[in-house]
């Protein structure tokens, strides 16, 4: 009696579990959602960098390829996301709806109906069986008393001093005890076999209100199979044509990168092959050949600090000026646009590892295809750059009517790889001179112990105590 409840429970925990498969789709909906957006990131950034990168021709196109197949496969699982909450989740939502009716008092329709057939049909037996336990106790009671009356008249038996007349009353009492065993036990017999004769109906009964919850329990196990399947349909990419065209059009975009003709490019318009700008005899002007001194181009960029001022409109290679490694160092600054600072902590800037890891990312590419160079030559045994003039006929860009400052020996803190032909490299711990105060932009004047000369970020320096 009363164990019908775990199966009318079932009804409540099938509402329960609706709620719980729909909270499930959303997760992974968010996910797939999560993951598009982050592909498609990825995706723009990075063909941004190959494309202002080094590379060229067909392995450059190559490379975009895997940009293009990141757009595609986020396009793919936003349609997954979408399928997931707009059929998946709508769907459980609406079955669930008109599955379960919630009652003004709390709980739900059907639960309450469960409860009530079984109730119902429980109740003729379940009065029964309180009768049958009513009836064996009045029999375990009077056999008790029974037992009880035997050992008192054994008893007063071997008591000579107990009179005849008290011996006659205990007598009486043990045979009014036999015949309450005889009544009682007649009674429990009688309310047993009622109890039996009305349990095959009352189990026909029970069955009926528990088919009807059976049946509503298999509709829901139904339907979750049915919407999981469709789940899995949903998730499942690899029976998609156009996923695996993805990999296939991927495939074939790589197989396309031709060394040869890459090569062949790269001598026709950068190298030997490409038209060639001859030195003519150019009349003198005041106003065309002038050219900016590096601190005069800084001061009508207004405040936009520049570290890849093009001073010839001449394209030719430099191979060994920049490199095009990914593993960028962290402290060097390679970009205006970075907004990541190396001077300062984590503490003080309160950004995280993977801000930072994005920033150092985003600058990944040392220099720009578009980049011009400048066409400084000289057939001066010295390595300074500087001591040659410039490929228009003006002089050194530091020869500028500025007073020297004293000299100070200072100790660099950072690593730094000149952007510039003007600008000084140099490792951390490395040791130079100070030849001229920070400007307005915050560069300095400098001058390695090799004698080149040339401007280096302030910040990245310490004096030498």
């Amino acid at each position: 009696v009363g164990n019908y409840k775990r199966t009318v429970k079932r009804i409540d925990d099938g509402h329960r579990l609706c709620n719980d498969l729909m909270n499930c789709i959303h997760e992974r909906a968010r996910i797939e959602k999560v993951y598009a957006q982050q592909l498609t990131e990825w995706a723009k950034r990075w063909k941004q960098l190959v494309e202002k990168g080094p590379q060229y021709g067909t392995v450059e196109r190559a490379w975009c390829a895997f940009m293009s197949e990141a757009e595609k496969v986020s396009e793919l699982h936003l349609e997954v996301k979408g399928s997931l909450m707009n059929e998946d989740f709508e769907k459980i939502k609406n079955w669930q709806k008109e599955a379960f009716h919630k009652q003004m008092m709390g709980g739900f329709k059907e639960t309450k109906e469960a409860e009530d057939g079984f109730r119902k049909a429980q109740k003729p037996w379940a009065k029964k069986l309180k009768e049958v336990e009513a009836a064996k106790k009045a029999y375990h009671a009077a056999c008790k008393e029974e037992k009880l009356a035997i050992s008192r008249e054994t008893n007063s038996k071997a008591d000579p001093a107990l009179n005849p007349e008290q011996l006659k009353k205990l007598q009486d009492k043990v045979e009014r005890s036999k015949q309450d065993v005889l009544k009682t036990k007649e009674k429990y017999e009688k309310s047993l076999k009622e109890l039996d004769n009305a349990t095959p109906q009352y189990m026909e009964n029970m069955e009926q209100v528990f088919e009807q919850c059976q049946q509503f329990e298999e509709k829901r196990l139904r339907f979750f199979r049915e919407v999981l399947l469709e789940v899995q349909k949903h998730l499942d990419l690899s029976n998609v044509a156009s996923y695996k065209n993805i990999y296939r059009e991927l495939e074939q975009n790589i197989k396309t990168a031709d060394a040869v003709e890459d090569l062949r490019w790269f001598r026709a318009n950068q190298g030997p092959g490409m038209s060639m700008n001859w030195p003519q005899f150019e009349e003198w002007s005041a106003d065309l050949n002038r050219t900016l001194s590096r601190r005069e181009k800084k001061k009508a960029s207004d405040g936009v600090t520049l570290t890849g001022i093009n001073q010839t409109g001449d394209q030719v290679s430099q191979p060994n000026k920049h490199s095009s490694s990914l593993s960028v160092q962290s402290n060097t600054v390679q970009s205006v646009q970075s907004s990541y600072n190396p001077f300062e902590d984590e503490e003080d800037t309160g950004s995280t590892v993977s801000e930072k890891e994005d920033n150092k990312i985003k600058n990944v590419s040392s220099y720009e295809k578009n980049q011009s160079y400048p066409t400084d030559w000289s057939d001066d045994e010295s390595n300074n750059p500087f001591s040659s003039t410039d490929a228009n006929g003006d002089t050194n860009p530091f020869d500028e009517d500025t007073p020297p400052a004293m000299e100070v020996r200072v100790r660099a803190l950072y690593d730094y790889e000149g952007q510039e032909q003007d600008e000084l490299s140099f490792k951390a711990g490395d040791e130079l001179t100070k030849i001229e105060n920070e400007d307005e932009q915050g560069w300095c004047k400098g001058r390695l112990d090799n004698g080149q000369v040339g401007l280096y970020p302030a910040n990245y320096v310490e004096p030498i105590q």
